[in-house]
């Protein structure tokens, strides 16, 4: 069993959204094409950029991402939405656009949400009464 600390929590999501990232997009139902697929000479793909070979995730890594993308349920929407951002290696700048926070504030807030995660998933109580700080400094210690 493994011990969650706020760090631990962080390099999962991040994990979870390059597994996001990396899976294919999706394709409405229904809609194809007749036309034969378009083979190209070698005079036409000279000059140009070589499509970039997409790397399909393992079943374990996804099954690790479907878990984590769970975990913000207990949050805030505030909360998650910074995880998140901050996850998926958003700035801070915009994630203060987005939340319409100052940066120490948001950043406070990113550590209270991976803290809670933290302690949800060590089955610790959460106590709400307690303040961000003290939360943030209970994960980080326990």
């Amino acid at each position: 069993m493994t011990h969650w600390t706020p760090a631990l929590v962080e390099e999962r999501l991040a994990e979870a959204a390059l597994i996001l990232r990396r899976l294919p997009d999706p394709r409405r139902r229904g809609y194809f094409s007749t036309w034969p697929e378009i083979v190209h000479s070698f005079a036409d793909k000279v000059g140009q950029e070589p499509k970039q070979m997409r790397v399909l995730p393992s079943p374990q890594a996804i099954s690790r991402m479907e878990e984590t993308l769970t975990w913000t349920g207990c949050l805030e929407p505030i909360d998650g939405k910074i995880v998140w951002m901050k996850a998926h290696g958003e700035r801070w700048k915009e994630i203060c656009y987005a939340a319409g926070l100052q940066r120490a504030a948001a950043h406070q807030h990113w550590a209270y949400g991976l803290s809670v995660i933290a302690l949800t998933l060590n089955r610790q109580p959460v106590n709400r009464q307690l303040s961000k700080r003290k939360l943030i400094r209970l994960a980080r210690g326990a």
